[in-house]
């Protein structure tokens, strides 16, 4: 016969509640308590009614947890850290693509409402006001992306870029192209704003490229309108588009570093493996995934933050081979 809870509860000599809270919400047992579970339902090979479960504790043990792009490698490496931290929670993840899309987004959250107990929103494409509507009363954590006083985990865009441009100018480059992501990318903006700002304090021409797709097509598209306006230096919306811009520089005669110096975002792991290799502003991918599920869980078993749901992550520019001096002339 099957194991059961009992049985488990017995092996390990806990009660039966313990088991409940230890195989539902791990973190609130003592570790002790925790790793005696564990032995105790591997032994017996025990598996949760995850079904039983949901009818008891009003609960169906699963978070949504969606993304504009999952062929993205930044949103991956999101995702992949999530997944990781949510099975030490006992949760599981329904994950879903909205492929860039702000109202294939909201149809998402609409049809995973019932199916899941909160959602974790990477970077969410749709606006302000619709994301608070859809989401009702369910705990909502937003990653890369704030709306209001939504509990969110963001990247420090601001200060990337300005590591960026710093390292440009300190390069001698004085003419710099942005070239922009998607209209509907909130972080899209906060770069694009950052690039304005950080430009004019350190006397830099900006000129606007974009808004393209934010993946290798996107990059080859816009090259030739950035050759055009004649600048040294170029910082994408992120690593794809920086590398669709390098080969499309290749194609056309024209050298990386030597004509024009490139910066990417996000550091993917492609960035490292082209030659040459992309200089790029690093987002801890992992930290972000498993703090947005550490947030998520607080929510969902009602716990307060002392430091808040408001959270900024650092990033560092990596500098590799795709930047250099600026040629004498144009300095």
């Amino acid at each position: 016969m099957a194991a059961t809870i009992k049985d488990v509860a017995r092996l390990a000599g806990v009660s039966q509640s313990s088991v409940s809270r230890a195989l539902a919400a791990p973190g609130q047992v003592r570790p002790a308590t925790r790793e005696r579970v564990e032995r105790a339902v591997a032994q017996l090979g025990y598996e949760p009614n995850r079904i039983a479960r949901g009818l008891s504790t009003g609960r169906t043990g699963t978070i949504g947890f969606l993304v504009p792009d999952i062929a993205n490698p930044l949103f991956a490496g999101i995702v992949k850290a999530a997944q990781r931290r949510s099975r030490e929670f006992g949760l599981a993840v329904l994950l879903a693509d909205s492929d860039e899309g702000p109202a294939t987004e909201l149809d998402l959250i609409r049809t995973l409402t019932k199916q899941v107990d909160g959602f974790v929103l990477c970077a969410p494409r749709a606006g302000d006001d619709e994301l608070r509507s859809v989401c009702g009363d369910l705990p909502v954590v937003l990653l890369n992306r704030r709306v209001g006083q939504l509990p969110s985990i963001i990247f420090d865009n601001a200060d990337g870029v300005r590591q960026a441009l710093a390292h440009l100018a300190a390069l001698g480059h004085r003419r710099v192209a942005y070239v922009a992501g998607p209209r509907t990318s909130w972080v899209n903006r906060e770069r694009l704003r950052a690039v304005r700002a950080g430009a004019a304090g350190l006397g830099l021409e900006v000129v606007e490229a974009g808004n393209v797709s934010p993946d290798f097509e996107g990059g080859v598209a816009v090259a030739d309108l950035v050759l055009a306006a004649g600048v040294t230096s170029v910082i994408a919306y992120n690593d794809l588009i920086g590398l669709g811009l390098a080969s499309r520089f290749g194609a056309r005669g024209v050298t990386v570093p030597g004509d024009v110096s490139i910066v990417g975002f996000d550091d993917i792991p492609a960035s490292a493996l082209v030659t040459p290799a992309l200089t790029t502003v690093s987002q801890p991918k992992d930290q972000c995934g498993r703090a947005g599920i550490d947030l998520l869980a607080d929510l969902l078993n009602d716990r307060e933050r002392p430091g808040g749901t408001r959270t900024s992550l650092p990033t560092r520019l990596i500098v590799r081979a795709s930047t250099g001096p600026a040629s004498a002339t144009d300095r």
